[in-house]
């Protein structure tokens, strides 16, 4: 029996769509995000997701990848949660650029991890 939470997985997978969905809704670029109010809104609904996800995950699978900034992704759920009238695009391009490729792989090497 596996020493991760079963609903690792279940977060993991969330994770996982959520970052797919993101990733497909920002293929067109950033002015296609700027300018559709239902690409931002879907992002900013699967990023909220994602990071919520990411917060339930168990500690012990988090530690196994410890490179990963999860404090700072839970600052950055807080942000989009709350502070949602100043959401910046700009952070939400970079966050999409540079740090959810990352994530993505972190998220299914964690996955074979749960099994």
């Amino acid at each position: 029996m596996s020493q991760f939470a079963l609903t690792d997985r279940l977060y993991l997978t969330h994770i996982l769509t959520c970052i797919d969905n993101v990733q497909e809704d920002l293929a067109g670029g950033r002015d296609a995000m700027q300018n559709s109010r239902t690409i931002r809104d879907s992002v900013i609904r699967n990023l909220q997701v994602m990071t919520e996800s990411s917060q339930r995950l168990s500690d012990a699978i988090k530690e196994t990848e410890a490179a990963i900034p999860w404090k700072q992704i839970a600052g950055f759920r807080h942000r989009l949660v709350h502070d949602y009238f100043n959401i910046d695009i700009g952070l939400i391009w970079r966050v999409h650029n540079d740090h959810l490729p990352d994530l993505k792989a972190a998220a299914q090497r964690m996955l074979g991890v749960v099994g």
